[in-house]
């Protein structure tokens, strides 16, 4: 190592330390150990263009230990990326853009959210699935328009994490060749030394899984890890774990190997003690030295080479294959192909279905108009109806297919949906059975908090499940994803409701959307269709200007209220059927239509729905009625079940005539 790269690692250790200092809170001990393993990859390694931290062909960094934000900002800072030294001293402040820990769109360069250990690691397995799908996709040859890496650099946490077990798992299946993981292992959490809780043999694990596995015994020695990376990027039929052995809070003197440096500042006659070590050059709190800056300069320089000489060769494609390239431009923008909101076929059905089906008749006409439409389900396909008919599968020895199959792996199938969408040039849905979003929430939150249009396909959407029983019967699922700020909930009443989700989710570009489907058959109304993109419409209208009673419900109990209007109308009363497939959209319309919708005047009011009450309140008031279940489930079969629980139209025709005092 020379002395300008011992520099450059110093000058990452110190900003670290001070921001933290500054800031009275945060992570130093995994910015001042990791630091040379992160510049070595970040100089010597990594193609990326500070000036364009959205350029197509770049390589993905992802910081999986999100803690350790320090480290991923002054590395941006250093290399020259719009993230200036005020923004380094404002570390952790409201409004900084700086926060606590790396969030994606707020700070540029910034890859993916990061800080619930593990996601990181699965958001990289994503990029790199994308990566693979995209080159088979589009390169020639000669014309290698796809071409990158995906680097992550994960701790001791990620490693303990269930969510890399399951990601790690799948990668190793996939040999995804272009996927590095360095290892940060410096065998210390918050509560002290990993022995007290993990002593397993990281790199058996990882080579049992498929994965190439690398050793780098001392984490100051850059040339070794430039070795071990250089070594790692010639194995193209695996994915390669480096394991970096280091020390936590490496050049503090009095909290080196500490554990309480992991999550708390060195204190600042600590930082003085660690620049007497390090032999750094200047007093002054976040000073960087001109010579590291000349330096960055160079490194920067390679940077926009790199980029410069892929735009000529994408000139030089765009002659040769015009249309693969305009191909390239419609899935990497926005915009649907074709009419799709005009077009019959999409809208188009014929007889009661389960709305899993409708949504698999949708996803294959999808299919014929969104060509970059990609995904699977964790093991449920055939249940989930989300196949692609003629798109073959994706894995090992076939990149091109656009059918995923993620296993039994539902947290990581979630977070490498993120991943994949972060990568970009893909539109993504992953699918399970409604009641596994225990085991998919954490990825899904993240999706809602960085506004990726991820679609969460979710069948067997209540206790119309039937007789496999409460473990697989969702009753609290859906306040829960309601819950989700930015997450669209979409529960379709019919096939062309389905359909009227799927639209959504396609054309949703800044958040998720969940689609909460049924097993059981369902009607198909002549009165539905687009007015289901307003979230909630009037289905069944009173004869009167204002009803006698408003009747709400989504899903598979819309048809209660319907039947319920006859028999109510038979007995002289005039109610108004509202079918609320989505809670979310309703609540974006003018108040104008809202009130049209539910007229305030009118105080009677009944929702339905088999799933937990919580929620409705906001829509039938003081003086409403909710039939719902606010206890589990049973096993039986499911029309026993929704009439023992109270699912009937009898029972909704009782709770109207009570609510108007009949």
């Amino acid at each position: 190592m020379n002395s300008i790269e011992q520099l450059c690692i110093n000058t990452i250790r110190v900003l670290s330390a001070e921001a933290v200092e500054k800031a009275k809170s945060g992570h130093p001990g995994m910015p001042l150990g990791a630091a040379p393993m992160a510049y070595t990859l970040w100089s010597r390694h990594m193609k990326h263009n500070p000036g364009n931290p959205k350029w197509a062909n770049r390589d993905r960094f992802v910081l999986s230990a999100g803690h350790a934000s320090m480290l991923i900002y002054s590395l941006l800072h250093l290399f020259g990326y719009d993230l200036t030294i005020e923004d380094i001293k404002n570390f952790r402040q409201f409004g900084s853009r700086t926060p606590g820990h790396p969030e994606y769109g707020h700070t540029p360069g910034v890859e993916t959210t990061t800080g619930p250990l593990g996601q990181g690691f699965a958001n990289a397995v994503g990029m790199a699935m994308a990566e693979a799908y995209l080159a088979a996709k589009f390169n020639r040859p000669g014309y290698n328009i796809v071409d990158h890496y995906t680097y992550v650099l994960a701790g001791d946490g990620c490693m303990m994490e269930g969510v890399s077990y399951e990601a790690a798992s799948l990668a190793g299946t996939l040999k995804l060749g272009k996927l590095i993981v360095l290892y940060d292992s410096n065998s210390i959490t918050i509560e002290g030394s990993t022995d007290i809780a993990f002593r397993e043999d990281v790199g058996k694990r990882f080579e049992a899984q498929g994965w190439q596995v690398l050793r780098v015994q001392d984490g100051n020695d850059i040339e070794a890890i430039d070795k071990a990376v250089a070594q790692a990027k010639t194995e193209t039929n695996k994915p390669s774990l480096i394991i970096i052995t280091t020390e936590i809070a490496y050049g503090c003197p009095a909290k080196q190997g500490d554990a309480s440096a992991h999550g708390e500042p060195l204190g600042a006659e600590n930082i003085q003690r660690m620049k007497e070590y390090l032999n750094w050059p200047g007093q002054e709190p976040f000073h960087v030295p001109e010579e590291v800056k000349r330096y960055r300069d160079e490194i920067v320089e390679k940077g926009k080479r790199a980029e410069k000489e892929w735009n000529h060769l994408w000139e030089a494609y765009s002659k040769e294959y015009p249309q693969l390239a305009e191909e390239w431009k419609l899935w990497h923008g926005d915009d649907l192909p074709g009419q799709l909101l005009d077009a019959e076929e999409f809208w188009s059905f014929e007889g009661s279905m389960a709305t899993r089906a409708a949504s698999g008749e949708v996803i294959n006409r999808l299919a014929r108009f969104v060509p970059n439409l990609i995904g699977g389900s964790a093991d449920l396909a055939p249940s989930n109806k989300t196949i692609m008919k003629g798109r073959g599968d994706f894995s090992a020895e076939d990149r091109s297919g656009s059918n995923l199959h993620f296993g039994v792996r539902e947290h990581a199938m979630a977070a490498i949906a993120n991943g994949m969408t972060l990568h970009g040039g893909l539109r993504v849905y992953v699918a399970t059975f409604f009641v596994f979003t225990d085991y998919m929430k954490p990825a899904m939150r993240l999706s809602a908090l960085m506004g990726l249009p991820v679609t969460y396909v979710l069948t067997h959407d209540s206790i119309g499940v039937g007789e496999d029983g409460p473990t697989h019967q969702p009753v609290e699922h859906l306040p829960a994803l309601r819950s989700i700020p930015n997450f669209t909930v979409f529960r379709p009443a019919d096939s062309k409701e389905t359909a009227a989700g799927w639209y959504t989710a396609m054309t949703r570009r800044t958040g998720p959307t969940a689609l909460i489907l049924t097993r059981q058959n369902l009607p198909l109304y002549q009165e539905t269709g687009k007015e289901a993109l307003k979230g909630a419409y009037i289905l069944l209208d009173s004869e009167k200007e204002t009803p006698d009673i408003i009747l709400m419900a989504s899903g598979s109990e819309v048809q209660l209220i319907y039947e319920a209007h006859k028999v109510l109308k038979e007995k002289g009363i005039d109610a108004r059927v509202v079918s609320m497939p989505s809670w979310e959209i309703f609540e974006e319309q003018p108040d104008e239509y809202k009130q049209k919708v539910l007229p305030p005047s009118v105080k009677a009011r009944l929702a339905v729905e088999a799933g937990a009450s919580l929620g409705w309140h906001r829509y039938v008031g003081l003086d409403g009625e909710i039939i719902s279940i606010d206890r589990f489930g049973a096993s039986g079969p499911a029309s026993v079940l929704f009439k023992e629980y109270g699912f009937t139209v009898d029972r909704v025709v009782e709770c109207a005539l009570k609510l108007l005092g009949r």
